[in-house]
């Protein structure tokens, strides 16, 4: 972390559920041996503290969850605020109001400077956006996504609502466990057993959307064209595949910033290499979207399509 400080780097971004307050502690530890104001430390609430799920006042966006969260958050990362409180996702089993005014309550009582959300759909986030407007409550300001080379769904409603709403976007997987940093090729057999990509191949029900396992990309088609592409505009720019694959989402005009997440110094300084100094393109950022595009769905394609004929499409 010192090393992240001494490239520039000044947003940390962690959760309550990260290793159940193990990672709050770590940041809060580090966090008391510097200025405090020269950092935005951001954390999230929602997900169960208690493993066992038996206790229901441990878990979801209640106002009783919330406030006891945020204080414990507070004690284990040794501040008196935070400058981003995020809900982790989604509670279908609180009232939305009821999480927007317990959110608001922590921003006026000091403990909270500013309210995001994470991982919730397309209706959901516009829901938050008009019934902070309706009940005259602090604006949220962010939106965290997984948004990536290899996740461009978010720009199906997210992206656009972000733009419209005035959210920063803070994609996170943003090199999808690995696949992203061109450290793997299509004649490999496994994934190499200290790679995020080798722990999710491990075991069965460890991989998910955000670590995918060898077997998801190792035989496709279309994964390869795209690792080519990035190879490619790695050795036209003199960069690393990684810092092209984080280049292309920083000059996404609403993302803000980017969560990484080094495993060793040698990454941390890579990753850190992508945030200034050099840009892609505009035909590098032309080619990475063509190679990376996925399919668009109904209803978004026939709009599409139709504002298109018509000239009215939007970019």
């Amino acid at each position: 972390m010192d090393r992240f400080a001494e490239l520039g780097g000044n947003f940390i971004d962690t959760a309550d559920i990260y290793q159940y307050g193990v990672s709050e502690e770590y940041v809060g530890s580090w966090l008391s041996m510097k200025e405090r104001e020269k950092f935005v430390i951001a954390t999230k609430v929602c997900a169960p503290m208690d493993p066992t799920y038996k206790d229901p006042n441990q878990l979801g966006l209640s106002r009783h969850h919330i406030m006891d969260s945020i204080d414990k958050s507070l004690k284990r990362l040794q501040t008196d605020y935070v400058d981003l409180y995020q809900i982790h996702r989604w509670d279908d089993g609180t009232p939305i109001e009821e999480t927007m005014r317990a959110l608001n309550d922590l921003v006026r009582a000091g403990k909270v400077r500013y309210i995001g959300a994470s991982n919730v759909t397309g209706w959901q986030l516009q829901k938050i956006v008009e019934l902070g407007r309706t009940m005259g409550l602090n604006k949220w300001i962010t939106l965290q996504a997984q948004y990536s080379l290899l996740c461009r769904y978010t720009e199906w409603e997210l992206v656009e609502i972000c733009r419209r709403e005035g959210l920063g976007l803070l994609p996170w997987s943003p090199l999808k466990g690995g696949w992203l940093t061109g450290k793997f090729t299509c004649d490999m057999t496994a994934a190499p057993a200290d790679t995020r990509v080798g722990w999710a191949s491990e075991k069965e029900g460890r991989k998910s959307q955000a670590a995918p396992d060898f077997q998801q990309y190792a035989h496709n088609e279309k994964f390869w064209a795209l690792d080519k592409v990035l190879k490619r505009v790695a050795k036209e720019q003199g960069k690393s595949v990684a810092q092209v694959s984080l280049r292309w989402l920083l000059q996404k005009d609403t993302v803000s910033s980017v969560i990484i997440g080094a495993k060793t110094l040698q990454q941390l300084e890579d990753n850190m290499g992508a945030a200034a100094g050099w840009e892609l393109t505009q035909q590098q950022m032309a080619d990475l979207d063509a190679a990376s595009a996925v399919e668009i769905p109904y209803p978004y394609e026939q709009v599409w399509r139709a504002n298109k004929a018509q000239g009215r499409e939007r970019p």
